[in-house]
């Protein structure tokens, strides 16, 4: 199967970032943020988007989806993410990871029933997130600037590589069936975003720049997904170093 959207999706981001990235840096800003005015109009932009289309569709979803099918819903397309998990647990050299991340996805692609319940998690297999932007950062690719981007909201540069091969492995966008393959994307993004309804009001309550507070809370959790929580020096920020 062949994802239709492979092509012209990697033209257009890379496109945006070479545009983004010929740009002027503006001064006294954020050394990570180089490009902090275009990433605040993109930032306003994708506000609005969930404001008057995304967040409604994901309140109604929340509110109408009794908790035993959101779980399973989660842990549907979490078994879809852990066989690319495995792949990045198993490039960045932590064998046991990938080869626990394999078994968990052949658990509960069988006894799980296509990974609805996570027998795995209840057997004592530790469910781990990676992707290939940590990949990445695993091997020593620096962040390079941060930017704020249409539709799929903050990324490094280095992330923005890393989500474009993640997108291209992903099963889902490899669906031939358009139909199937757009609403199984609307019912997991819609799941994403109403997992993050409950923190809306926190960072709202605890942001005097929402913007800045979001930028900083991303690179702080990419570092630490990257180092595995242990405390280290941070790789570099800027793409001169």
């Amino acid at each position: 199967m062949k994802p239709t959207f492979s092509r012209p999706l990697t033209a257009c981001a890379c496109a945006v970032a070479i545009l983004a990235a010929s740009g002027c840096a503006t001064v006294d800003q954020d050394p990570a943020d180089p490009f902090e005015g275009f990433n605040r109009a993109m930032f306003a932009v994708n506000e609005g988007l969930d404001k008057v289309a995304i967040k409604p569709v994901a309140q109604g979803y929340d509110a109408v989806t009794p908790l035993p099918v959101k779980v399973a819903v989660g842990n549907f397309f979490g078994n879809i993410w852990d066989s690319w998990t495995a792949i990045n647990n198993l490039l960045q050299g932590k064998g046991a990871d990938g080869l626990s991340d394999i078994g968990r996805v052949l658990i509960n692609s069988t006894v799980g029933i296509g990974g609805i319940f996570d027998v795995a998690g209840e057997m004592g297999l530790v469910k781990h997130t990676e992707d290939f932007g940590q990949t990445l950062g695993t091997w020593g690719v620096p962040n390079g600037p941060y930017f704020y981007w249409p539709i799929i909201g903050p990324r490094t540069t280095r992330d923005t590589f890393g989500w474009l091969l993640d997108t291209y492995y992903d099963p889902v966008w490899r669906v031939d069936n358009v139909a199937l393959r757009n609403s199984l994307v609307a019912l997991r993004y819609t799941d994403i975003r109403a997992g993050y309804l409950p923190a809306d009001k926190v960072v709202e309550e605890a942001a005097f720049d929402k913007y800045s507070y979001i930028r900083d809370a991303y690179l702080q959790n990419r570092r630490s997904l990257i180092f595995d929580g242990v405390d280290s020096p941070p790789p570099p920020l800027s793409p001169d170093h």
